[in-house]
Order: structure tokens, then sequence, then C-alpha cells
């Protein structure tokens, strides 16, 4: 089964409030647009998906979709995280889509070898795949089908809320950890992190948080 891929992106205005401290509000946009270059690369090229489709209203984001030749979807847009990716797995199971695959814009160490796992986990439905963040607080991949095989909710602690989900409908979820895409973007620390991670080499955020000196910000 092929997958459609869903990557919610919230307006640019407010994107990654957590990293103020270190980051001015234009820096912020910045940031948030390379990591979404680089997660929309890696899907791009990731062999076995169906499609790939943007949940926003972001203007930004929208060019960036068609330069991809991803999908706009428009529903749900304002309803965070989890209303954008529920409205996406309502509109793609009333088309009969089979499977959706969910990763955050936050994730631009994601490699396409990655993807590529998560979506050859899925051999039979009812199937949930879910790759975890590196602290286990979020779920930074989940692949489910059909597509709305599973409540969803994404925040603090989603991880083990989504297991615990899966299971209650009876569904063995498949656990996939993969360093690319446990890598999420959210505190000033996590900076460091992902710029001494070995998936992050080559990657334009890494390159733009170089050339624009703001690893030395964080103590």
């Amino acid at each position: 089964m092929k997958p459609w891929a869903i990557l919610p992106v919230k307006e640019m205005t407010g994107a990654k409030q957590r990293l103020s401290a270190i980051l001015l509000p234009t820096e912020r946009i910045a940031l948030m647009q390379v990591m979404l270059r680089d997660v929309l690369a890696a899907l791009s090229v990731a062999r076995g998906l169906a499609g790939i489709a943007l949940v926003t209203l972001d203007p930004w984001a929208q060019d960036l979709a068609r330069q991809h030749g991803a999908r706009i979807i428009t529903d749900g847009a304002r309803g965070g995280h989890t209303g954008a990716v529920i409205a996406a797995a309502k509109r793609l199971a009333g088309e009969g889509v089979q499977a959706m695959l969910t990763l955050p814009g936050d994730i631009p160490a994601v490699q396409a070898a990655e993807i590529e796992v998560v979506v050859q986990a899925a051999n039979a439905a009812p199937a949930f795949i879910i790759a975890p963040a590196h602290d286990e607080q979020g779920s930074n991949a989940i692949l489910m089908s059909p597509p709305d095989a599973v409540p969803l909710r994404f925040g603090e602690d989603s991880y083990f809320l989504h297991l615990t989900a899966a299971r209650g409908l009876g569904i063995t979820p498949q656990i996939l950890r993969l360093s690319g895409i446990a890598m999420d973007i959210d505190h000033p620390a996590d900076l460091v992190r992902f710029a001494g991670l070995a998936e992050a080499q080559g990657t334009l955020s890494l390159q733009w948080l170089q050339d624009s000196d703001i690893l030395s910000r964080v103590a």
C-alpha cells in the first residue's frame, strides 16, 4: 500500500515560539522555512509514497508545495497540528486512500531512507507505525492504514498516548526508532543536538545555522 504523506504547516508568524529566547522572530521564520525545505526534499525523493500534501494556509508554504508538486489542503489548517492531521486523514479516507503517513516540518535531519523504512513497515491493514521523538515525548512519524485507524492527539507525551490508543483498538503498534526522524527542533538545546547528528550533515538547516552563527548563542 502506498500512503499519502501529510505535512501540517502553521502560518509562519507563529513559528517556533519556544526558541524565542535565542532567536528573533525573523530568524524563527527563516529557520522554519529552511527546515521545511529539508523535510520536503526528503519526502520528494522517498520511494513508495502515493503523494505529498501540505495542510497549510501559509502563502510561503503553499508556494513551496507547488515547487515540489505537492497537494495543498486548507481544511483544518488553523486547527493546530492535531486538527490539521485529523482533517487530512478524514479527507483521504473519504477519497478511498488506503494509508497516510504524517510528519512534522521541524525534523530537518530526516532521510529519504528512513521514510522508506516507515512505509515498508506497513504490509497489512489495520496498521499503526510510529517513530518517536528522541525524548519519547512526541510522535514524529505516524503511518496508519486506514488513514483514520486511530484517533490522534499531538503534543507533549503524545507518543505513549498514541501507543495506548492503538492498543485500545486492538491494533499492535510497530515502533521504529530512526535518528533523523527523531530529531525534532523545539528547544535551544535541540539545535546543538541536531548539529552533532550525522544525518544533519549536508542539510540546508545545518548550513543556515552555521552561516547565521546561531549555535554560538546556545549555552
